[in-house]
């Protein structure tokens, strides 16, 4: 496992940041707790999760992926200095017009909820999950800084934030000495470019601003496990976030995946996500730049 600085913090992660929202809707706490203790033997040390994970599922509230993380963390025994833990807030979580959002008020309850789940003093990376527009940014920024002064939280950043948004941020963070956005998660892969690469991507690299992307592999698309000559599962052509991708365009990025495995005795998922790690030649990154370039 490589490990790699965040942004300007200092903090060093692993470069393959667990996703947790599966923990309570599609993998039961058994599993759940399976794959922590195997993703931590290969080295890695960064759990993503969010409040609401997964309200979604069956008799599922939200807070379920978050209170496995803790309980497993205490059970497992694994140091709590080994872990560095990110979660988010912002979307529903209670009744009320404070139940969901990013003022102050919200903030302040949901990190307290977010504190006793995971079983920690300290979130290490906390995150705006969705822009608000209804709370100014001065708002939320202000409460960020005083999580980080009470000590609640160690560093801050933001999810699904667009360039103007994410730029505003940051001007306010240092006009008025306030902690900034560390990090951004955007929505990106090899089939889902355009929300990130451009203006967003740049912003990133010239302020330092570390990037998780989320859905790296597209929902499953990027394994190769939907191929152009094998019939399609119902239940994946019926999702609306796979269906965008099953057609000859999705395919064709497939192909270049594969193409460039082979070549490095790698699988697709594997190059998907390794592809600047594979030390691809001029000729294999224009390969794969070219198959996914419908998406950008």
């Amino acid at each position: 496992m490589d490990y790699r600085t965040l942004g300007r913090t200092g903090l060093r992660v692993s470069n393959i940041c667990l996703g947790t929202m599966t923990f309570g809707w599609t993998a039961n706490k058994a599993t759940s707790f399976a794959i922590m203790s195997e993703y931590v033997a290969r080295g890695g040390n960064f759990f993503d999760t969010a409040d609401v994970y997964s309200f979604w599922a069956d008799d599922n509230p939200g807070g379920v992926s978050e209170t496995w993380i803790g309980d497993w963390l205490k059970q497992s025994g694994v140091s709590r200095d080994r872990i560095v833990i990110a979660t988010k807030a912002g979307l529903r979580m209670w009744d009320g017009p404070d139940g969901e959002g990013l003022s102050r008020a919200h903030i302040m309850r949901a990190v307290e909820g977010s504190l006793r789940r995971l079983q920690v003093e300290t979130i290490d990376l906390y995150q705006a999950h969705w822009p608000d527009e209804n709370t100014l940014l001065e708002e939320t920024l202000r409460a960020f800084d005083d999580l980080v002064q009470q000590g609640k939280v160690r560093l801050i950043g933001c999810s699904n934030y667009n360039a103007a948004q994410l730029r505003q941020a940051l001007a306010i963070s240092q006009t008025d000495g306030l902690v900034r956005y560390g990090s951004l998660q955007p929505h990106y892969n090899l089939v889902h470019r355009a929300d990130y690469e451009g203006q967003l991507m740049d912003l990133c690299a010239s302020e330092d601003i570390s990037v998780l992307s989320y859905s790296s592999l597209a929902r499953g698309f990027l394994t190769g496990r939907y191929r152009r000559d094998k019939p399609i599962p119902e239940e994946a052509l019926r999702s609306e976030s796979l269906r965008p991708y099953l057609n000859d365009q999705g395919f064709t990025v497939i192909d270049g995946l594969e193409t460039v495995a082979r070549m490095h005795n790698a699988t697709i998922a594997q190059t998907a996500l390794y592809g600047a790690d594979l030390l691809l030649s001029a000729e294999e990154k224009a390969s794969l730049d070219a198959a996914s370039a419908w998406a950008a």
